[in-house]
């Protein structure tokens, strides 16, 4: 009995230390003050402290004033965090560490929280500081994003291409008219502008009463669009602004692509990245490069005031945050703007889609890269997949030569050659006195088809590749920099398919660009890869080397790539389609002699079918091809647009 009477007086004892330590605490009130610490972090992450015990004001109005402070901030809530409990009897003081974030920005801040206990519960005092330090009452919060300036593309040199340029922007200033001029004054507007009238009207008459309409933005007044026009219509006004432009509305528009507000599309698209109102890139490298040449922009959280904080009369803010913008990262490309405008100038009579690609043998850099007015904004230059016909016999001649025969070997030039009963016949007007057994270079120079189907038996559709690839066709270009089609050659094909490759045809595809690569190589001696952006992993992904467009991907180069011995002989085969063939007129380019390759493809089902046109050719240190797709024959149709932009690059 003694023993438990000692175990119950033991066991007393501790329950007797265990309460005493409980009112202690209860007493104290630290764990209280520290839990309504935390709830009231949580509440305030969660924006809602409906739920709260708050002291000086109603629970549900502190929670409209929380809500109205920072409606203006969209849709962000902060990251909340209690620091640690300063206790002095019934009152406790709590530091809270907010975090906002904005885009890639963060908006920190400590306020400091007061806490009263009322019983036994702690209540939390309501103030505007308690929200933000320097927050006054009637005081709102609203998230401003100043604008980073778009990065400039730059031409050789570091040359201006894309800069901020003057514009101006036409439209409808709400303010400046009442209410029932804004229909009348949107119809003549619109139809000053040449804007679809009904949709104008419509977006004028759902925009604000202090809105601002735009319709048009102009890089300059013209007689039809006067100054004087606008200012007769009421309302209408012209704001002078700068935008990224390039030096003509048309200059590489569809290589550049162009710059505007994001589109509902664009920003559906752009996972937050972009918001209304943002400018954003549309096709070409304003479009692939977009991230890096739009920057950052900037972030403000600020509260509009009714007078300076000074105290004059004059509206003002209240910066409580600020990040500066991030400028755009500048865009340097191997574009040369003289050649660039002067292959747009020479195309710019020509009706059907066309281009003209002129690079620089030596280095691969792309100096010209234009698509005419005929291909309606599509990038013919570098995305174009056409049959390139005879210019192919450039490669044909490649594997000839690797077969041991040389531009004095003899080959067969009958007027026809039948393929498993598909007749295959010379152009139109092809010269009697080059039929029969003649000089290649003879058979190069006047494009004799069937001289280059008759080596279909010696020359296989693999060896057909393998001597394209080593002319930079249809291989990687990893220093390019933008979407292309850089070539196709099947390594496969048999009966008509094969002997349709060997003049350019079949399943044969070039673009202009890499029409303009394969000349390129043989001016410099050995495979050249184009290269048109010289940073492009400056804040961008480095783009893609082919446009992924129904053809195959281009291989990595393989097999033997050309010899400076195999180019001066295609040189020497080039230089006499100038001296003997289709392109004397090219004789009376200046400067260094020109070595040339006509090509004529026929495509499509009509009768007498239609026909792309193409020449190349190399002068100096400046490789060209020139590209008309409903052209007729290349010496007649791209001949003479070659020998324009040849005369004037000087």
């Amino acid at each position: 009995m003694a023993r438990v009477g000692k175990t119950r007086n033991l066991i007393f004892g501790l329950v007797t230390l265990m309460m005493a330590g409980s009112l202690t605490a209860c007493g104290d009130g630290r764990a209280g003050a520290e839990e309504a610490a935390k709830q009231l972090a949580s509440s305030l992450a969660a924006l809602d402290v409906a739920s709260l015990a708050v002291d000086g004001k109603d629970a549900a109005a502190a929670n409209q004033d929380l809500k109205a402070v920072f409606a203006g901030l969209g849709p962000a809530k902060p990251a909340v965090q209690p620091g640690a409990v300063t206790l002095d009897g019934d009152k406790a003081t709590v530091p809270l560490d907010f975090t906002w974030t904005f885009g890639g920005a963060e908006w920190k801040y400590t306020s400091q929280a007061e806490l009263k206990k009322s019983g036994e519960k702690w209540a939390v005092q309501w103030n505007p500081g308690l929200l933000a330090p320097q927050l006054e009452d009637g005081e709102r919060l609203t998230v401003r994003t100043p604008a980073a300036p778009r990065g400039q593309i730059l031409g050789a040199g570091d040359t201006p291409i894309v800069q901020d340029r003057p514009v101006l922007r036409v439209g409808i200033d709400k303010t400046k008219i009442p209410a029932e001029q804004a229909e009348p004054s949107a119809k003549a507007l619109a139809a000053l502008l040449g804007l679809d009238v009904d949709g104008y009207v419509k977006q004028t008459a759902a925009s604000g009463p202090e809105a601002f309409v735009e319709g048009i933005i102009l890089r300059a007044y013209t007689p039809e669009i006067s100054a004087e026009k606008i200012q007769a219509i009421p309302g209408a006004v012209s704001i002078t602004d700068t935008l990224a432009l390039a030096p003509t509305r048309t200059f590489a528009r569809a290589l550049l692509g162009s710059v505007g507000q994001a589109s509902a599309e664009q920003i559906e698209k752009s996972n937050g990245a972009l918001r209304v109102g943002d400018t954003t890139g549309t096709g070409g490298l304003q479009q692939q490069y977009d991230a890096q040449l739009r920057g950052k922009d900037g972030v403000e959280v600020v509260a509009q005031l009714d007078k300076q904080p000074d105290g004059t009369a004059t509206p003002g803010v209240k910066v409580f945050f600020s990040a500066a913008p991030t400028p755009g990262t500048t865009l340097k490309t191997t574009l040369d703007l003289r050649l660039q405008q002067l292959a747009e100038d020479t195309l710019a009579g020509v009706g059907p889609a066309s281009a003209i690609v002129a690079l620089r043998p030596s280095t691969g850099a792309v100096l010209a890269a234009a698509s005419g007015p005929g291909s309606n904004g599509y990038n013919t230059a570098i995305l174009g997949q056409y049959a390139p016909g005879s210019i192919f016999k450039i490669v044909d001649s490649l594997a000839m030569l690797r077969k041991g025969q040389t531009p004095d070997s003899k080959v067969d030039c009958p007027a026809t050659v039948t393929v498993d009963g598909r007749t295959f016949k010379n152009a139109e007007g092809y010269p009697a006195g080059s039929l029969g057994s003649v000089p290649l270079r003879d058979a190069f120079a006047h494009s004799c088809n069937t001289a280059f189907i008759n080596a279909r038996d010696t020359i296989g559709q693999d060896q057909l590749e393998a001597a394209a690839e080593a002319l930079g066709v249809a291989v990687e270009a990893p220093k390019l920099g933008i979407d292309a089609f850089l070539g196709s050659v099947p390594g496969t094909a048999e009966g008509t398919e094969h002997a349709a490759s060997m003049i350019g045809q079949g399943k044969v595809l070039f673009s202009p660009l890499t029409a303009a690569v394969m000349a390129a190589s043989v001016g410099n001696g050995a495979p050249v890869s184009p290269q048109l952006v010289l940073n492009p992993d400056a804040g961008a992904a480095t783009a893609p080397s082919s446009a992924s467009t129904g053809a195959a991907a281009p291989a990595k180069p393989s097999g033997t790539p050309l010899t400076k011995a195999e180019a001066a002989s295609i040189a020497d085969m080039m230089r006499a389609v100038v001296t003997s063939g289709h392109t004397g007129f090219l004789a009376e380019v200046p400067g260094a002699p020109v070595g040339a390759k006509t090509g004529t493809a026929e495509f499509g089902k009509d009768t007498p079918p239609k026909t792309h046109a193409w020449v190349v050719a190399v002068h100096g240190d400046l490789a060209v091809a020139v590209f008309v797709e409903e052209g007729g024959l290349g010496a007649t149709t791209s001949g003479p647009l070659l020998k324009t932009f040849l005369t004037a690059a000087g």
